[in-house]
Order: C-alpha cells, then structure tokens, then sequence
C-alpha cells in the first residue's frame, strides 16, 4: 500500500487537460511533502510541465493527462516514504520519484508496478538509514541482490552500484544473514607491491577503498564501524592476497573490478563458499589496465553470460543520481568514444586507450 490519500481526477475542458487533487491525511507530512516554500512541488511543476499548487494538506494538478498521473504517483510515492522514515523528502528524492513514475509509461512492466497505479519502489534499510530506488535499473538491482548470490553491477559513475551493493551488505550484517563484510579493490596504480607501502595492510589499501568506507559510515553508525573493523566483522582484503581463501558466511565486495585481470577476476568468484553473497561493480569504459591486458570484468561478463544463479545489472547514463551534471558528462564522453552502450558487448575502449586517441 502506498501513501495514505485520497484522490480524485476529472477530466478538464479543454480535451487535452486533466485535474488531479490529492488531500493527504497528515498535514504535517504534507507540509514536508511539498518541501519549504513548496519547492518540491516546483520541481515536479517544472519537469513535468504542469501546474501545480497546494492548499492546506491537498495538491492540485492540472495539465497533460499523463504527466499529470505521473505527478499524482510520484507524490504518492514520495508521501509513502514520509510516512515510513520519517525523513523529509530532498530534491534528489523528488527526481527519483520521477524517475520511477515516468518509467512506468515508458516500460511495459516494471517489477515496483502495481498496474500503472502505485509505486512500491525496492529499498534497503539499516538502523541508520532507509534507501529507496530512484530509477528502474537500480530497482532491478535492489531486487537482484536481494535474489542471487551473484550480482554484477556495470555502468557509469554516480549511479550508485557500489554505494548500493555497500548499503545491502550492512543490511545482511545487521539482520544476521551474514557474519562479516569483506571489501576488495584491485590497487592497480601499486600493482602488487602492497608490501612497499608504509603501514599496516589496512592503511596500505585505505586509499582505494574511500568509496567503499564512505558508503559504510553512510549507512552505520561510525563507532559500530570502528568496532566492526575492530573485531572482524567487517574485512579489507586487498585482491592481491585472496587466493586460497574460501569466503564463507559472508557478503563480499569487488569494486572497480574492470582493473581486474582475467586470472585476479577468475580467482576472486571462486572464492564464493557456502551462505556468500558476492557484488561485483565497475565501470567496462573506464579501464586503467595496461595495454594489452584483457580486463576481468569484461571477459566474466561474457563467459558467464546466461549461468543460473548469477545476474548482470547494466546502468545507463540516466540512472546517474549524484549533480544532473554528471549525467550529461557522462553522456557526452560515451558518445565521443563510442563508449558503454555504444561498443559491442565487451569491446570496451580502455581508459588509457581514450586518452592517448587508440583503438584497443
């Protein structure tokens, strides 16, 4: 069941209009809802090209009849995840209720769908924090993690595949589906010579696991970190120094893994032990392997296309959540390298490749 409201449309003058009003049942909500001075309701208004104003706790929505549905369940939506977290709806909340409310238009089916009327979008929730999908494709993801014991998560930056795989380990941690977190990254700039760097193994691999660090504290509270890292619980494990491990009752992460090699990527899956769950992400257009080197992630996702049990999600330059800017960024290096959607299955160009203008 979505937000609590009731709603009533009719059908305008003019054949080309519809008139939606929503009256929400919490007017405390409702004012978080329309957010201050309504800008919430102004970001709907302005991408969807509708008019739309409150009065006490009831929208009014008039315009294009299908804009004007998806603004109904976009706020419906929005409204839902009030009322569960308690949180009060930012910007990028608003554009991903969009997000999710135009892609019901768009596909024939969408798993969130009830029919075309509700949005019940996928969400991983820990003590600290609740996160629900803001596109299609990261709903896919959400719910594909939650299936399989083997997600590989590919596209560009800012679509939160690592923040997500991240947020859905914490999740199994807390819930006691699994006994500890183990978090890897190829160090390709190192190679294998971790042993030269000052420090002990956690602060030599620190560095590349920024992301991975930050999306934890994001989703825990800093000093159950800290003690889980303390005790075990949570596990830095270099790539380099994984073999002959078998991983056990554990949710394990691979990150940047197109800097894998084929060898680095063929011993990281047969890691996998019994009750494991394993998140593989990286980004196939942005590989920093020498030239010459095949990358791990591109070949796995070609050799183990079709195996049961193991599911590809791609992310696209629309499901960028992070500035609207990087979605454009992305979009215009891809079309000016023929990266990503543009190349044929895992004929990625390297990073390295782009730079120096050669084909790899």
């Amino acid at each position: 069941m979505t937000a609590k409201s009731n709603v009533k449309s009719a059908a305008d003058a003019a054949p080309q209009q519809a008139s939606i009003v929503l009256t929400f049942d919490n007017n405390s909500h409702a004012r978080a809802l329309f957010g201050q001075f309504e800008q919430n309701l102004t970001l709907i208004e302005n991408r969807l090209g509708l008019d739309v104003r409150s009065r006490g706790n009831q929208v009014s929505i008039k315009g294009d009849p299908t804009a004007a549905e998806q603004a109904r369940r976009a706020l419906d939506s929005l409204y839902d995840q009030l009322q569960k977290t308690g949180k009060d709806p930012e910007a990028a909340d608003v554009q991903g209720a969009l997000r999710m409310a135009i892609a019901a238009d768009d596909q024939l089916q969408l798993p969130t769908m009830n029919g075309k009327e509700n949005i019940a979008a996928a969400q991983i929730a820990t003590r600290k924090k609740t996160i629900f999908a803001r596109t299609p494709n990261q709903d896919k993801y959400m719910r594909a993690l939650d299936r399989c014991e083997l997600v590989f998560g590919v596209g560009p930056a800012g679509t939160g595949k690592t923040y997500l795989a991240v947020a859905h380990a914490a999740m199994l941690l807390e819930r006691g589906h699994v006994e500890r977190i183990i978090l890897s990254r190829p160090a390709v700039e190192a190679g294998e010579r971790l042993g030269f760097l000052p420090g002990d193994m956690k602060e030599k691999v620190d560095p590349y696991l920024r992301p991975l660090y930050d999306a934890l504290y994001d989703m825990m509270p800093g000093e159950q970190v800290e003690r889980a890292l303390t005790a075990g619980l949570i596990e830095i494990a270099p790539l380099a120094f994984m073999r002959g491990r078998t991983l056990a009752n554990a949710a394990v992460i691979l990150d940047e893994a197109q800097n894998t090699t084929s060898m680095q990527m063929k011993m990281f899956l047969t890691r996998l032990g019994e009750n494991g769950r394993m998140m593989v992400t990286g980004d196939p257009s942005q590989v920093d392997l020498p030239r010459g080197e095949k990358s791990g992630l591109i070949e796995a996702l070609q050799v183990l296309d079709g195996v049961d049990g193991i599911t590809e999600v791609r992310f696209k330059d629309v499901d960028v959540v992070r500035h609207p800017l990087v979605a454009k960024i992305v979009s215009a290096y891809d079309s000016a390298h023929g990266a990503y959607e543009a190349a044929g299955r895992g004929t990625y160009p390297r990073r390295r490749d782009k730079e120096s203008g050669d084909a790899s």
